[in-house]
């Protein structure tokens, strides 16, 4: 007969510290998800033409109102840096924002119409790579919690514990994936993107080290989860040993 405990403490330390995890890493995910702060950056566009009163560095006056005269060639001395500006834009895998001129507000634009035709596949693929990711966190944080509350049989427990492990390994490397594609995607748009898109300079922002972090918790998450199944059938390998020894002394069985 194997023994019917184990030791408490221990366990459920490891099963709060692969829950913790777990529903950081799900958190992280989910805001990662939704935000379009994976890549931020600056386009160069020109100025525009400024409007009635309006004043400022960010438009180009004429000196007559009248936009076909002759004296409209001031705009040529406009010349290198002194006839653009940048504009701020940040972008996520659902949309794309940039910052308004002279106005307040952005401008937000679908990302996946940016994306050129032959990457949108792709892109796709990310994003159901991205659900999954995060449909089988939140299953493997319903049954770590399912397994913390759960004493009545030491084996059942062992039952939960090893497909949590499974499920949250399969969920760490569908995310690792998914981060993989979009970061290609992006960068391919940026070299074969609209013209009226394409970044001057960009970096990645913090919701892709957001991402990124979330995939870290993650396979935390299922190292410590599997190390608990592990320690635990190690345990109950000794105890039935131990068990075994107690009863050929007791009845005085030869020791093989």
């Amino acid at each position: 007969k194997m023994p019917a405990s184990i030791p408490e403490a221990d366990g459920r330390h490891r099963a709060s510290a692969a829950f913790s995890l777990s529903f950081l890493s799900l958190v992280f995910s989910i805001t990662a998800f939704s935000s379009s702060y994976w890549c931020e950056g600056t386009r160069k566009v020109a100025k525009p033409f400024c409007k009635g009163d309006s004043k400022g560095d960010l438009c180009i006056r004429f000196n007559s109102p009248d936009g076909n005269s002759s004296q409209a060639v001031q705009y040529i001395w406009e010349t290198g840096d002194d006839k653009f500006v940048e504009k701020k834009f940040h972008a996520g895998i659902w949309y794309s924002c940039e910052e308004m001129i002279n106005e307040d507000g952005e401008r937000c634009r679908s990302f996946i119409s940016l994306t050129p035709a032959s990457d949108r596949g792709v892109l796709w693929l990310s994003i159901v790579a991205e659900l999954l990711y995060v449909v089988l966190l939140l299953t493997g944080n319903i049954l770590m919690s399912v397994e913390m509350c759960y004493y009545s049989s030491v084996i059942d427990g062992l039952k939960i514990n090893a497909f949590s492990a499974v499920v949250t390994v399969l969920a760490g490397l569908l995310g690792m994936v998914a981060h993989m594609m979009y970061t290609t995607v992006f960068q391919m748009t940026v070299n074969l993107g609209p013209e009226d898109w394409r970044p001057h300079t960009w970096d990645y922002g913090w919701s892709y080290g957001l991402a990124w972090t979330s995939f870290a918790c993650c396979m935390a998450a299922a190292v410590t989860t599997i190390n608990k199944y592990t320690k635990t059938i190690l345990e109950f390998k000794h105890k039935r040993k131990k068990l075994e020894r107690s009863f050929r002394i007791q009845y005085k069985f030869p020791d093989p």
